[in-house]
């Protein structure tokens, strides 16, 4: 992950977020899928993040995550239940229980204050956030194949996502529709290992994470879809081979819900995305010494005016 821009640390802020196994190997079947699907939902109550939505799949993770402001106070209470969250009971590699942290909080000896100041690190915080939870899979993962080693591949990417609802709309639809561009589903609603997925199968926290791009979710699915708000068949009319032609050797534009359904490395290694506005403000605040950088609008499609922070030339859709 690149380095913090200080305007985003005192106010809620959105991360796209992604990882991938070694090699890219696929080592994920439905029951590491499911595991990690779980362990997202308990690390982000633990750090106090805040999922919008996620796709699991089998060599690599992707997360859009909201996170408060850094600073943001947590009580002694509040503490104590994230972390019986996250250490329901005590393991070898954190032996010590709920009720012994809570008695450690009350006292305010220097255990106490220590272990406060340790815990509320830990709390929202991206990098944080994706370190417990590629850790706690990893140590999952080892034990359950006798495997030693490490699991994923380098450090993860984050781009950082404006607050607004399209820009959140469109790399949250991007994300749910990981299992379609990998040819395992023709909708995203049949992949039990998304959000999309898992709130209409009536899961709380999803449906409360996809609030956040759509309250109704009809424009929502207006975006995973095309026009309209249905679930319609035929609703892609060229191959996704046509469609990457068409975007890469002619240079041309497609609808929205074909290109999504394309791999687009503005979501991955665009650095920021949002209005124009919001990408120069998060360059100027850092600029990279070598020469002045500048939002970059995305191209192949009707965009509504998103840009990203780094031009990207090649392979940009596959």
């Amino acid at each position: 992950m690149g380095r913090r821009r200080l305007h985003v640390l005192d106010q809620l802020s959105y991360h796209h977020l992604m990882s991938r196994t070694v090699n890219g190997e696929a080592l994920f079947g439905d029951r590491e899928r499911e595991v990690l699907r779980k362990m997202i939902w308990q690390v982000a109550e633990f750090s106090g993040v805040r999922v919008v939505t996620y796709a699991v799949m089998k060599n690599h993770f992707h997360i859009l995550v909201e996170v408060p402001p850094a600073g943001t106070e947590v009580s002694d209470e509040e503490l104590v239940r994230r972390y019986r969250k996250l250490y329901p009971k005590p393991t070898p590699w954190n032996p010590m229980p709920a009720e012994v942290l809570e008695g450690h909080l009350k006292d305010n000896f220097l255990d106490g204050r220590e272990l406060r100041k340790e815990l509320t690190r830990r709390m929202h915080d991206v990098s944080e956030f994706m370190r417990t939870l590629k850790l706690r899979f990893t140590l999952w993962f080892n034990r359950s194949r006798d495997r030693f080693g490490p699991l994923w591949s380098a450090r993860f990417k984050s781009v950082l996502v404006e607050g607004d609802r399209w820009a959140l709309r469109t790399v949250a639809a991007y994300i749910d529709l990981n299992a379609v561009r990998a040819g395992l589903v023709s909708d995203p609603k049949d992949y039990r290992f998304c959000g999309y997925a898992e709130a209409l199968g009536g899961g709380r926290l999803a449906r409360a994470g996809l609030s956040v791009v759509d309250k109704d979710l009809a424009g929502y699915r207006q975006t995973l879809y095309g026009a309209g708000d249905g679930e319609k068949e035929g609703k892609e009319s060229i191959s996704h081979e046509e469609a990457v032609r068409v975007l890469q050797e002619e240079k041309g534009k497609l609808p929205l819900s074909v290109v999504l359904r394309c791999r687009v490395r503005y979501f991955s290694d665009g650095m920021v995305l949002g209005s124009e506005d919001f990408v120069r403000k998060f360059l100027e605040d850092e600029p990279d010494g070598k020469r002045a950088r500048r939002p970059h609008s995305l191209r192949g499609s009707d965009w509504k005016g998103l840009s990203v922070g780094t031009g990207l030339r090649k392979g940009l859709f596959g």
